[in-house]
């Protein structure tokens, strides 16, 4: 499966007329630069395998890998790191190819496979880590589905392996909302379009507005099951791995608005927690 963005064609500009910002824009950088923090990732991924392990991962596995923006950092942190990045969408992992990996030179590009196909069926050498970022794996709506692909991503991991996968929730986390946070001269848009109850799915768009007021309107969409932090644990144990753990990231104040809370980048293991937050991200990771 992929998280496979729902394209939106920009308007052309007429005949003597400046493309904008938004004509111009390539949504993938655009999505790199706003969404993606592949440095501290891999780095608490190293960390946190380290400290459960008593050894260092050499080898990682990004599904949902997109543009394999994460297996690319991961191999430039070391000479004797490898990376494979599975994504059902072709042209996206085109895209990585001629973005991310080639700049990085042949020496780091030679350590990266790139597979297109189902993270469910993909075949690849067995791996230290696998990782789904972003709440990838959250296009697995039902239980049978989602305990299959963590049943295909225990296959796929050796003996001492570790899985890591991106949550968010919170009070807002059910709310139709948008959120916009500056990056650099855009404005990324966070929408939440439609959330439904019963069955916890969810609609979400990104959206960018460029300094010149130019806009690029639901550059992606997601459809989504919002996955509850229980769920998970249970159907991963169902999948067969021997435990999981929760890293909840800490909230300090917004170095613009000290009344408001921002997530610091820093996780801690967490087995419970007083009240909830209206919004939090955290890391379910499960050993082998």
């Amino acid at each position: 499966m992929s998280k496979k963005p729902r394209k939106r064609p920009v308007k052309r500009p007429g005949a003597g007329k400046r493309p904008s910002l938004a004509e111009r824009a390539d949504i993938h950088d655009l999505y790199q630069r706003s969404v993606q923090s592949p440095e501290a990732d891999c780095e608490f991924f190293a960390e946190t395998f380290a400290a459960l392990r008593g050894r260092p991962a050499l080898r990682l596995r990004e599904d949902f890998c997109g543009t394999a923006h994460m297996a690319t950092t991961w191999c430039k942190g070391h000479p004797e790191r490898s990376a494979v990045g599975v994504d059902l969408d072709a042209a996206t992992l085109e895209w990585g190819r001629v973005h991310n990996l080639a700049p990085a030179g042949p020496a780091v590009a030679s350590r990266v496979t790139l597979i297109h196909g189902d993270v469910r069926e993909a075949s690849a050498p067995l791996a230290d880590m696998t990782c789904a970022m972003n709440f990838s794996f959250c296009v697995f709506k039902a239980r049978a589905e989602l305990r299959a692909y963590f049943e295909a991503v225990r296959r796929g991991l050796r003996e001492d392996g570790v899985f890591l996968a991106e949550i968010y929730g919170g009070t807002e986390a059910i709310d139709v909302l948008e959120e916009e946070r500056e990056v650099g001269p855009h404005t990324y848009v966070w929408e939440q379009e439609r959330y439904d109850p019963i069955d916890h799915s969810t609609t979400c768009h990104i959206s960018f507005t460029m300094s010149d007021g130019s806009k690029i309107e639901r550059a992606f969409s997601y459809e989504w099951r919002l996955w509850s932090l229980p769920e998970l644990r249970e159907l991963l144990l169902e999948a067969g791995f021997r435990e999981v753990k929760i890293f909840w990231e800490e909230v300090g104040p917004d170095e613009d608005d000290p009344e408001m809370l921002r997530g610091t980048g820093t996780y801690v293991e967490l087995r419970s927690l007083d009240e909830n937050q209206e919004s939090w991200l955290a890391y379910v990771v499960a050993l082998a």
